[in-house]
This record gives structure tokens, sequence and C-alpha cells, in this order.
């Protein structure tokens, strides 16, 4: 794994970011070398729950499913300045855009669930005519190392939506890891570059095969899966469902599933001034529409009571989406399900919902 990291370094990504075990979660922090990733870790998911548990004779550095990040904090940041607003010497305002330029990022670990969420993100962001150009240069800005799952948590069901476990596209290496090592595959002209760098001995027809092998077992070990790819009719045909009122009020409304989701994009801008009047920034910051105040519109809330706020996420994450940009806006990583405080699982609700035979009891 140093190997990689050096030809990395070499090909100009100064900082390399990868998963570490801190607080009792996998998090995406800077490391130095192959010595910081989580070795001999194993991640316990269920509703409401998220637990690391060490394993003394482990020797895998990626034996979990994913943390509460993904890509997106990379990408679209939390909070940024869009843009600042300066009056001069004689009292005239300029506008100016701030500089857009992101120190070149290698990402270790990436998962195919949210390499998948990155294509739906790109979609949106980088939509002609108006690409977002921050978004842009953070993009850009990374080199991104994937990992092929081999150790499902109990709350994934990527492979139902079609988006893992084996990452297919989107990444410039890809690595699936043994007890021996890791076979090594690039996919783009950086990928191949570092790939060159390294060195490595071709892989054997064994050592492949017990690799192929190992994500098809992670994919036929997943025990939760959605119905369909698409329930936009479906889920439409269900919009006075009572399944509403009933997830509704266990719902808290915390964001905890749109903060950890890897393809919730929601967010508010906000003008900030200065105390002395001669500056204001202009900002982005996520949001979520479990909040009030994100469907306040005029005087009135549209949504007011919780399950019309949980009825909103969950359609137009598996409805409108297909509508917006031809597929599910969900992509199995199973993160809502593990972080929510109650224990809310989008698979079961959606399955309630399906298995009604009136869609508006």
């Amino acid at each position: 794994m140093d190997s990689l990291f050096d030809a990395i370094r070499d090909e100009g990504f100064s900082r390399v970011v990868g998963p570490v075990a801190r607080d009792g979660a996998i998090v995406y922090r800077d490391i130095a070398s192959a010595a910081d990733l989580p070795r001999g870790v194993r991640d316990r998911q269920a509703p409401g729950t998220y637990r690391l548990e060490s394993q003394e004779d482990g020797v895998r550095a990626f034996s979990w499913a994913n943390g509460a990040q993904a890509l997106k904090p990379l990408t679209f940041a939390p909070r940024e300045t869009l843009w600042r607003c300066e009056r001069d010497e004689s009292g005239r305002l300029a506008f100016r855009d701030l500089a857009q330029e992101h120190e070149p990022t290698a990402v270790i670990g990436v998962r195919a669930c949210d390499l998948a969420a990155l294509q739906i993100h790109e979609q949106h962001f980088l939509k002609p005519p108006y690409p977002d150009p921050h978004y842009a240069a953070r993009r850009s800005s990374l080199f991104l190392v994937a990992v092929h799952c081999s150790h499902p948590a109990d709350t994934c069901f990527c492979a139902s939506t079609g988006d893992g476990p084996r990452a297919e596209s989107g990444y410039d290496l890809a690595m699936s890891e043994l007890d021996e090592g890791f076979v090594v595959t690039a996919a783009t002209d950086r990928g191949r570059a570092v790939l060159a760098a390294m060195g490595l001995d071709p892989a054997s027809s064994v050592q492949q095969g017990k690799a192929d092998r190992e994500v098809e077992a992670a994919a036929l070990g997943q025990g939760r899966s959605l119905p369909s790819r698409n329930l936009k009719d479906a889920l439409y045909a269900r919009l006075e469902h009572a399944h509403w009122d009933h997830v509704g009020r266990r719902c808290l409304s915390c964001g905890n599933c749109t903060a950890v989701c890897p393809t919730c994009f929601c967010h508010a801008e906000q003008d900030e001034p200065a105390l002395t009047g001669e500056t204001s920034e202009h900002l982005r910051q996520w949001d979520s529409c479990f909040t009030a105040v994100h469907s306040y519109m005029g005087h009135f809330l549209v949504r007011e009571e919780t399950r019309l706020r949980y009825r909103q996420w969950l359609t137009h994450k598996l409805a409108s989406w297909h509508e917006q940009y031809g597929r599910s806006g969900c992509v199995g990583c199973g993160r809502c399900i593990a972080w929510c405080p109650v224990g809310i699982d989008i698979t079961a609700e959606v399955t309630a919902l399906m298995e009604s035979g009136d869609a508006q009891s």
C-alpha cells in the first residue's frame, strides 16, 4: 500500500485522504501512510446502530462497509462562500468570485455506492449550460481509488439498486483486497500512470477468481432490498396512503438521513454582512427537507407536518429523481438506516407502502 501512496504523490496529488477509525466510526481524514488505515476493524450496522469491532487476527484494511461520510463533503462543501460584495473607496459596490483552486487530493477506499452517488451529483452540479464552478473545481482536483466491497453491512442493499458492491466506473484506480494483498486495475490515464509507477506483478487467475467470488458473495449476502429500481408510478399512486402517518409519528425530523445520504443536495443560501458595512459574503450551506423552514413559502409552511416532510424526501428520492436524472436517487448504501436515531428503515417503509392493495387507504 505504501507504494501506492508514493506513486500518487509523485503524480502531483500532495494530499491523501482515506478512512480512519476515530470516535467509534470510520471517517475520512488526511492520512500519511498505509499505517493510518483501519486494519483489523469490522463494522456492525443495524437500524439505528453503528459499532466498530476489532479483529485481533484481522489483516485487512477495508473489511467494513462504510462510515457516515461519503465523497459528498469533498465535492459539495457543507458550508462555503460563493461570492463577496465589497465597497470600494468611491462607495461603489463590486461583486467578486472567490478563488476556486483546490489542492490535488487522492481519496483512498471509495465504495461503489458512493461512486454512483458522485455520478448523480455530477449530473446535477455540472449540467450545461450553467455548471457549478465551485463543485467543478473540487471534483477535478480528486484522484479516486475505489475498493470493491467484500464485507457488506446488514443495512446495505446496493445490489438491488444496481450500484454495487463492485465499482464499475467513476474511479481512477480500483482495488480488490485479499488476505495476501491487493488486485489493482486502472480506468483512467492518471490511474494507469500511478499503476505503472507501482511496479506490481500481474495478478494470477487464482487471485482474480478469489477477488471476484468475494464481490459476488457480498452481493448475495445482502438481506435488504428495494422492491424495484423504478418506484415512481407506485409511489405517486400512494401519496395519501395511511402509512405516511405511521412513519411520521416515528420520524424526529432531525435530518440525519439527509446529512449522511451521499446523494442529497438540498442547501440554503444567505448573505452575511460584515459589521463594518464594507463587505458582505454570500454563503451556501447544507440544508434538509426535514426542517420546517425548508418549505417556507411567503407566509406559510408547505410541509408543516413531519409525515409530509418524510413523504417529500422519500418520493423525491425514489420517484421524481427518475424525471430529473433518469434513475432513483438511492444508491443502497444504507446509511440512512444506520444513522436514524429511531431506526427507520427505508426498505421496510417502501415495502409496507407497496404491500397494501389499496394505494389510497
